[in-house]
């Protein structure tokens, strides 16, 4: 078992659950879709832009190394 792939994956699935969640917890504050048109999809913070930043770059330094 890759428990480097399993944990990537699982990064993946939170990262698609926490949409899901900000979605949700959206529609239950505005009781409908919200009224800026967009859906799904939640702007970054700088914060949250540099933490994904430094997971790929270590993911793909970590790629590199095994190929």
């Amino acid at each position: 078992m890759d428990l480097y792939k399993t944990i990537s994956e699982l990064h993946r699935e939170l990262e698609k659950l926490n949409l899901v969640i900000a979605s949700l917890e959206e529609l239950q504050g505005t009781g409908g879709v919200p009224s800026d048109g967009r859906r799904g999809r939640r702007l970054m913070s700088e914060e949250e832009r540099r933490i994904v930043s430094e997971r790929m770059r270590k993911y793909w330094a970590a790629k590199r190394t095994r190929s």
